[in-house]
C-alpha cells in the first residue's frame, strides 16, 4: 500500500506494484482532483500517460485543472458521434507510443453513494473498443457511521485500487463492473468505524438526540429518547442480575416496550432473540431449542391478545410492565438523570459498552420459515452497523425525520431499519403494533408527517384503498419489499397519491438491505448523461460495499456474466457467516466467502439488480424451468378483483406430475366457481402476453385466502399444504 496526501484527505493506493509492465488501457469508476493527481503520479506523469475524456460528460473544473497542469496528451471523443473502430485505432496508437491511457469519467447526474460515474451507455461503448482494460476502483470514505461511503467531496480518506487486468473477450462492461464492486467491497469492509460497539453508538445517538420522540401510535403517548435510554438502563441492570443465559427471548410488537427491551439487552450484553408471535407451536419450539433461551420478555396486555400462542409457563416469563413497576419510579428517574448528565466514559464503563463489538453476536434472528423450519441467523455489531451505513450512504434523510415503525421487530427490516437505525441517527419513531391496519397507519403517517414508510406490496395495496390523495405528501421514501411489486399497483399508487412505490430487496442473512430504488434522477439541460436512481421492475442499485457474482442455476462452478440471469451470490460486511447449528447447510451455501442467496437475478451496467424469483419457486416441466412468480404476476395483471379486495389474489404452486415431472396449479382467492371456464379465461391472456402455453396452470384450487406470513411474504409452506390437500397428495 502506498500513501499519498492530497488536500486534507489521505489517499491509500493498492496494487500499483502489480500493474502490467506493458502500456495498458486504464478505466476508473470515478475520479476527483485528488484521485487523478495520485493516479498520474503512480503511472509516471506526462511522459508515460495519455488521457481520454468525453467532451459532453466533461470532468469538473478542478479535475480539468489537474489535467492542464499534468501536460498529458488528451484524446477527446463524443459518445454519440465517435466511431468505436476509429477510437480504438487512436487508443492503440497511443499505447504503441509507450503510453498508458487513462479514461477519466466525468460527473453525470446521480444520487449520492453511487458506485460508479460511468453510465451504462459508456460502459457499453468502452467495452465495444475490445481492448482489455485494467480496472481502477476509486473509493471515497468517511470516518463516520452515517454515509461511510460517499460519491461527493466530503470524504475523510480515499482509496485507489489497481485491479488485475481483464482477460480479452466479450462483455467487458459486465466484467468491469463486477470487479469494481468486489474491489469496493474489500475497501468498504475495512472501514474501522464498523469495528465499533453497537450499544455505544446507540447510547451516543440517543444522548445526542435526547428530545427526539418515539410516538406510540396505539395509545398516542410519546417518549423522548433521553428518557427512554434511562428506562432501558434501569431494565438492563435488572436483566444483568437476573438473566444468566447469553440470549433472551423478546415477544413484543413495535412500540415503547419492544424498543426498550431490545436496548436493555444490548446494554446488558445479552443477545435479544425477537420471536415471531404468530409462530406455530412447532416453529416456536424450534426457535427455543436452537437459541437455548430460557426466559422471555413480554407484557401481560400483549399476552391477552394472543391466547393461542404457546406461551411459556411460570418464571420463564418476564413481564415488562410488572418488572419496571417493581424497580420503582425513583430508581428509574435516577437512571434517566444518569443517562442525561453522566460522562460518556462513565456510561461505557458502567455498562461495559466496549466489551462487545465487531464480529461479536449482538442479536439473533430467525428466518420466516416460509419454506421449512426457521433457521437462526446470528447478527453481529459489524453487520448491523455496516448495513445501516450502506443504506444511508445512498438515502439522504434529515435528523429528526419521523419513520413509520410497524414492521415486527422479529423481522430483519423491523430490527435494523425501523428500530436500530432511528436510535443511531435521531430519526423519530412512529410505532404501531401491526402492519395490517391500513387506516390507522395512514392516519399516523398523515398526522406525524412520516418521511419513510417501509411495507410490502400487499400491505401497500390495502393502505392505498384507504388513502386520500394527500395522505403521503410528507413521505420521501415509500419502500416495499418481501414480494414482487406489480406494475399495476405502482401505477395506481402514483396516480392516486402522487408517490412512487420504491421496490427494495433484502434478506435476513444480509442484515437485510441488498438494494433499493431511491431518488429519481434524469438528464438536465446542462448534463444529458445520468446514472438513474430508480429502475422500475428492478429492486434498485446494489448497496455500496456489496459484491455480487452470478452462476449457472444448476452448477455453482459455472460463472455467468452478471447481466445474465442466474444464481445470485453476495459478499460484504453485512453478510452473515452461517446459520447456528446448521453446518450441513452452511457447507452448501458458502464458497470462498461468498453467500449463495437462493435467488435468481441479473445486474445491469448501472448496478441495478433485477430478480427472477427464488430457485425454489421454479418448476421443471417437460425439461423447461418455469418461474412461478412470473406466472403469478402475469395473472394478477389481468384478473378482476372483487370490490374491496385487498389481499393477495393468486399463488402458483408446483405439484408432482407423472407425465411431465411437475405441473402448475393455481391457488385462487378470487375464483370460487365455474373453474373450467375461469381456467380458459386465464390461459388465453397468458399466451397473449407471450408466455408459453406450457406455463399455464393445469387447474384452479379455490381458497378463502392466500396464506401469508406476518411480514407480508407468501407462506409457501402453507400454500403447498393447501395444494396437496386439495389434490390428495401425501405431504
Amino acid at each position: 500500500m502506498l500513501l499519498y496526501n492530497g488536500c486534507m484527505a489521505t489517499t491509500r493506493i493498492y496494487g500499483a506494484e502489480s500493474r502490467p509492465s506493458q502500456p495498458s488501457f486504464y478505466i476508473a469508476n470515478r475520479v476527483d482532483e485528488v484521485a487523478l493527481a495520485a493516479i498520474l503520479k503512480t503511472l509516471g506523469g506526462a511522459e508515460g500517460v495519455a488521457l481520454m475524456i468525453e467532451e459532453v460528460l466533461y470532468p469538473s473544473p478542478a479535475v480539468m485543472n489537474v489535467v492542464k497542469k499534468s501536460a498529458c496528451k488528451v484524446l477527446t471523443f463524443n459518445f454519440r458521434k465517435s466511431d468505436s473502430r476509429t477510437l480504438r485505432e487512436q487508443l492503440m496508437e497511443l499505447m504503441q507510443e509507450g503510453k498508458d491511457v487513462l479514461y477519466i469519467p466525468g460527473r453525470p447526474n446521480s444520487i449520492i453513494g453511487t458506485n460508479s460515474d460511468v453510465p451504462m451507455p459508456f460502459m457499453m461503448q468502452l467495452g465495444a473498443l475490445h481492448i482489455a482494460p485494467v480496472p481502477v476502483f476509486v473509493g471515497m470514505y468517511r470516518n463516520h457511521i452515517r454515509r461511510a461511503f460517499t460519491s461527493g467531496n466530503d470524504y475523510d480518506f480515499l482509496t485507489i485500487d489497481f485491479l488485475p487486468k481483464l482477460q480479452p473477450g466479450p462483455q467487458t462492461g459486465e466484467r468491469l463492473l463486477e470487479v469494481w464492486l468486489e474491489g469496493g467491497c474489500k475497501r468498504y469492509s475495512e472501514n474501522p468505524v464498523f469495528d465499533k460497539s453497537l450499544p455505544r453508538l446507540i447510547v451516543e445517538g440517543m444522548r445526542k438526540n435526547a428530545s427526539v420522540e418515539l410516538v406510540d401510535g396505539l395509545d398516542g403517548t410519546s417518549l423522548p429518547y433521553g428518557k427512554m435510554l434511562g428506562v432501558a438502563m434501569a431494565l438492563s441492570r435488572w436483566l444483568k442480575k437476573n438473566v444468566k443465559e447469553p440470549r433472551l427471548g423478546i415477544i413484543l410488537p413495535p412500540g415503547k416496550g419492544g424498543v426498550i427491551a431490545n436496548i436493555a439487552c444490548f446494554l446488558a450484553g445479552i443477545v435479544p432473540v425477537n420471536i415471531n408471535y404468530t409462530s406455530s407451536d412447532g416453529a416456536f419450539e424450534s426457535i427455543v431449542r436452537q437459541s437455548g433461551i430460557k426466559h422471555f420478555v413480554t407484557a401481560r396486555a400483549f399476552m391477552s391478545k394472543l391466547p393461542q400462542f404457546p406461551w411459556p409457563k411460570g418464571e420463564a416469563i418476564i413481564h415488562l410492565d410488572k418488572t419496571l413497576k417493581s424497580l420503582g419510579m425513583p430508581a428509574i428517574a435516577g437512571w434517566v438523570t444518569f443517562a442525561k448528565v453522566a460522562p460518556m466514559p462513565l456510561i461505557a464503563k458502567t455498562f461495559g459498552l466496549d466489551d462487545r463489538s465487531g464480529d461479536d453476536e449482538v442479536a439473533l434472528l430467525f428466518t420466516s420459515g416460509s419454506s421449512g423450519e426457521p433457521k437462526g441467523v446470528p447478527i453481529t455489531h459489524r453487520m448491523l452497523i455496516s448495513n445501516i451505513a450502506q443504506l444511508l450512504s445512498k438515502a439522504w434523510v434529515p435528523e429528526g425525520s419521523p419513520i413509520l415503525c410497524s414492521l415486527p421487530i422479529f423481522h430483519s427490516f423491523g430490527l435494523a431499519i425501523t428500530t436500530v437505525m432511528p436510535l443511531l441517527y435521531g430519526f423519530g419513531m412512529v410505532t404501531f403494533p401491526s402492519p395490517l391496519e391500513a387506516k390507522s397507519l395512514n392516519d399516523l403517517i398523515e398526522k406525524h408527517k412520516c418521511v419513510i414508510v417501509v411495507s410490502t406490496p400487499t400491505f401497500a395495496r390495502s393502505m392505498l384503498r384507504r388513502a386520500k390523495a394527500n395522505t403521503y405528501d410528507s413521505v420521501k421514501y415509500f419502500v416495499v419489499g418481501a414480494e414482487k411489486l406489480q406494475k399495476t399497483l405502482a401505477d395506481e399508487f402514483e396516480a392516486k397519491c402522487g408517490k412512487k412505490l420504491l421496490e427494495g430487496y433484502g434478506l435476513t442473512e444480509t442484515t437485510p438491505v441488498c438494494g433499493v430504488n431511491l431518488d429519481e434522477i434524469g438528464p438536465t439541460e446542462e448534463q444529458p448523461y445520468y446514472v438513474p436512481g430508480v429502475k422500475m421492475g428492478s429492486i434498485g442499485q446494489l448497496m455500496p460495499g456489496l459484491a455480487v457474482r452470478v452462476t449457472d442455476p444448476d452448477d455453482d462452478n459455472v460463472r455467468l456474466p452478471i447481466s445474465e440471469q442466474g444464481m445470485i451470490w453476495f459478499k460484504g460486511p453485512n453478510v452473515f457467516s452461517g446459520y447456528i447449528g446448521r453446518e450441513d447447510l452452511n457447507a452448501e451455501i458458502f464458497r470462498d466467502g461468498w453467500f449463495k442467496t437462493g435467488d435468481l437475478g441479473s445486474v445491469d451496467l448501472n448496478g441495478f439488480l433485477t430478480l427472477g424469483g427464488r430457485r425454489s419457486r421454479f418448476s421443471k416441466i417437460g425439461g423447461e424451468m418455469v418461474p412461478h412468480e412470473v406466472v403469478e404476476n402475469a395473472i394478477e395483471d389481468f384478473v378482476e378483483l372483487p370490490e374491496g379486495f385487498t389481499g393477495r389474489a393468486v399463488a402458483v404452486m408446483g405439484v408432482p406430475d407423472a407425465a411431465k415431472g411437475e405441473a402448475l396449479v393455481l391457488l385462487s382467492a378470487v375464483h370460487q366457481g365455474q373453474l373450467n371456464q375461469a381456467l380458459e379465461d386465464i390461459k388465453n391472456p397468458l399466451v397473449a402476453q407471450g408466455l408459453p402455453r406450457l406455463w399455464a396452470p393445469r387447474e384452479i384450487i379455490p381458497v378463502e385466502a392466500i396464506p401469508a406470513l406476518p411480514t407480508g411474504k407468501m407462506d409457501l409452506k402453507g400454500c403447498q399444504i393447501l395444494a396437496y390437500e386439495a389434490l390428495n397428495i401425501p405431504h
